[in-house]
């Protein structure tokens, strides 16, 4: 009896939590309601003894909501609203708050200025949320944050951003309880800071000549000179002022020892050649880096004092990654210092160049954080690591006594496409989804709970190579900031994804007041392609009424009077899948398209001797076999990328199985470090175990195919097909990322 008394407790208390679920980003760590409700009185009377800047933000940004006038002695309020920053015993954490909501008032309790303005984001959320009802459920909101670096990180080199919208994009983190901004100043295509020390930077490092369109296999370009565009160190004072009264840090970001191209064009005696230099008009990465003599790191050294000078943040952040090894290896410079300090090799140069930097910013009581590349030949003493390769870094990071942030690609770059890239505006490549967002854990399970607590926390990246204006940089962040920012605060819970989404689509008609174009992606059809029957079938779904989905097999455009999606559609031949959401007759979303290529390997069991990237495993690989030809304009969901690795794949028919052809397609994008398969071999085996070889192609072959290779193998019979593709193996001289491992992009493995 007292078992089932229990269960009924437990369900009661599901069910009341459910229907009291409140619509706030990020969801708060512990909510108890209370009986009764604050009503929203018609104006207020705000403490004077309140922090000012917080409490003069939280008037600004509820105007539109709620009136507000002064109290002459302390204590005197208006009607039950009650605003109370003193704190009390339980709360020393900086960024832990209590808000406390009854019908006699409201009470913030924190132990700083900084949990008082994290309880006034929430509290400006539930106004927002209940000003139409005139009345807040009565409840008491016990709150802090899982890590302490909640970041989101803004490139200004590639494209360029007013101070203004920078502030916008700071007021955003804000909004969302994230408090770093990364903000990334310096690279190959322009540089954005004022050094005084140094104007050439930005009399000649601030524009380029031109700037690549389209997508990066097109090598356009739109012949028009961009710049000179970068900020004064009047306006980086008044960024860093801004955002230090929304108590976010901005850490800047002077990229060394690659990405360099600008600083080069103005000072190339820098450099291990004489040049000359310009600031590059492509996107990618570039042989010509700074050279590691004294002159160079004098520069450096007088650039960071400005910046430090700018910028109190306790990090300075150095870049670090995607350095080529090129010059340096054909430097008798760079050649002689290896051997005077008895380094392994130019990755041993690499991790000197930046231990000496580390040195320095240390002395100025400061301390360095880089990309996972700062770990190439061993990692600097005090220096943190931003994971951004995929997880390995932060991993390495923690296990040696290093705080990493987490920012793997796969989960944290927002230049990702967030939906069908068929329906989305040009972006880098890789898809990064609203749901794979939320389902991101910053803590890899490989660490115990010692090594997790330098996991500092989780930032994501927007780079803007191919985001040309602001108004496109609030596209690719949101939603996905919303996801960040509770997987940031720590009470993402991915098992209960819909319901996370229903609080972002209860938050657009904030974003809409407030004139945002974010993304609709997540009302557009989504499709995943699922084994069945010794086939494929597609699953179609929508953050919306299942009902409203129409669909055509035939290529024509869905209407109202189309199918009606029930379940998924079994795909038995090859076709064209348009499908659309509907919604009182009328169309509400994009129309959505899936080209189906049937072979006899489509949907069946497939096995990878070597995983894809982290980056680029998006269906894992299954990828390869799931009907899908991958658009080489479009590096999205439909490759497999592999770093350095050979594609080694076995597929089992299921019986013995007739076929003559065998094709697959492979990338050439140089620029992104993707070099076509270096050659390719086809086996065949009735046991699984002992395979024969049936046809072998070099490079040349691979090459005249353009990466679209077709192979006769004659008449097979067989019930396992192996295919082995090679990887290009180390880039060479001469090429972007020479002396790196090259990546090898994979689509559909078909057999006719």
């Amino acid at each position: 009896m007292q078992r089932f008394l229990l269960i009924i407790s437990v369900l009661f208390s599901s069910l009341f939590f459910t229907q009291t679920r409140l619509n706030l980003i990020p969801y708060p760590q512990k909510v108890e309601f209370q009986k009764g409700e604050f009503i929203i009185p018609e104006s207020f009377k705000l403490d004077q003894n309140l922090p000012k800047k917080e409490t003069e933000y939280f008037k600004k940004r509820t105007q539109q909501l709620l009136k507000f006038q002064t109290a002459k002695g302390a204590g005197v309020h208006l009607s039950s609203g009650k605003f109370c920053s003193k704190c009390i015993s339980d709360l020393q954490k900086p960024e832990k708050y209590r808000l406390t909501v009854s019908p006699e008032g409201i009470k913030i309790q924190s132990a700083s200025e900084n949990g008082y303005f994290l309880a006034l984001q929430t509290l400006i959320q539930l106004f927002e949320e209940y000003k139409d009802s005139g009345k807040i459920p009565a409840m008491e909101i016990e709150d802090e944050p899982k890590f302490v670096w909640r970041g989101m990180h803004l490139d200004v080199c590639r494209h360029f951003f007013t101070v203004e919208e920078v502030k916008q994009y700071i007021d955003y983190l804000a909004m969302y309880k994230l408090n770093t901004f990364h903000w990334h100043l310096t690279d190959d295509q322009g540089w954005r800071i004022e050094i005084k020390k140094y104007p050439k930077l930005t009399q000649i490092g601030s524009k380029r000549k031109e700037s690549m369109i389209g997508a990066y296999v097109d090598n356009t370009f739109d012949g028009k000179p961009y710049g000179p565009y970068f900020y004064t160190q009047d306006q980086i004072k008044e960024v860093v002022k801004y955002a230090a009264e929304r108590h976010i840090t901005v850490v800047p970001e002077i990229e060394m020892p690659g990405h360099a191209l600008a600083a080069l064009s103005a000072y190339p005696e820098l450099a291990c050649t004489k040049g000359p230099f310009e600031p590059a008009t492509k996107w990618g990465v570039f042989d010509d880096v700074f050279c590691p003599k004294d002159e160079t790191f004098k520069f450096l050294e007088n650039v960071l004092d400005e910046v430090m000078a700018l910028f109190p943040s306790q990090y300075i952040h150095i870049g670090g990654d995607e350095c080529p090894k090129t010059r340096w290896k054909e430097c008798a410079h760079c050649q002689e210092l290896i051997k005077k300090n008895n380094l392994k090799d130019e990755h041993g140069l690499q991790s000197y160049f930046i231990q000496r930097i580390e040195k320095y910013v240390n002395s100025k009581g400061r301390k360095i954080i880089g990309w996972d590349e700062i770990l190439e030949g061993g990692l600097a003493p005090n220096a943190a690591v931003m994971s951004w390769t995929g997880i390995k870094g932060g991993i390495e990071a923690a296990k040696s006594g290093h705080f990493a942030i987490m920012t793997p690609g796969s989960y944290c770059y927002f230049d990702h496409y967030q939906g069908d890239p068929a329906t989305e505006p040009n972006a880098f490549g890789g898809f990064t989804p609203l749901d794979k967002v939320y389902s991101y854990n910053p803590v890899p399970s490989e660490l115990n709970a010692e090594q997790a607590k330098y996991i500092k926390g989780v930032q994501a990246n927007l780079w803007t190579e191919y985001i040309l204006d602001f108004r496109q940089v609030q596209y690719m962040i949101f939603p996905r900031l919303l996801a960040l920012s509770e997987v940031g605060w720590g009470t993402a819970d991915p098992e209960n994804y819909k319901e996370f989404e229903g609080r972002v689509i209860n938050e657009f008609k904030n974003l809409d007041k407030m004139g945002v174009n974010y993304a609709k992606s997540i009302y557009n059809i989504s499709g995943k392609v699922v084994a069945a029957n010794n086939g494929v079938s597609y699953e179609l779904s929508t953050s919306q009424n299942p009902d409203g989905i129409r669909y055509t097999l035939d290529g024509t455009e869905p209407n109202v009077n189309s199918q009606t999606y029930q379940k998924a559609i079994p795909v038995l031949k090859s076709l064209t899948i348009k499908s659309a959401y509907f919604e009182n007759g009328q169309l509400k979303s994009a129309v959505s398209s899936q080209t189906f290529t049937v072979s006899k390997t489509t949907g069946k069991k497939i096995m990878l001797e070597q995983l894809p990237s982290e980056n680029y495993s998006f269906g894992g690989a299954f990828t390869l076999i799931d009907g899908i030809i991958g658009n080489q304009r479009q590096l999205g969901k439909t490759w497999l990328g592999f770093n350095g690795k050979d594609v080694v794949a076995t597929i089992d028919f299921g019986q013995k199985t007739q076929f003559s052809e065998v094709y697959f397609n492979t990338l050439d994008n140089k620029g992104s470090w993707i070099h076509f398969a270096k050659s390719a071999q086809i086996f065949i085996s009735d046991d699984g175990t002992n395979f024969k070889l049936i046809k072998e192609i070099g490079k040349d072959e691979i090459l005249s195919a353009k990466g679209k290779i077709k192979l006769n193998v004659g008449n097979q019979n067989s019930k396992y097909l192996k295919i082995k593709i090679e990887n290009a193996g180390i880039i060479p001289a001469g090429n972007p990322g020479a002396d790196s491992k090259a990546w090898l992009f994979v689509d559909e493995i078909g057999a006719l």
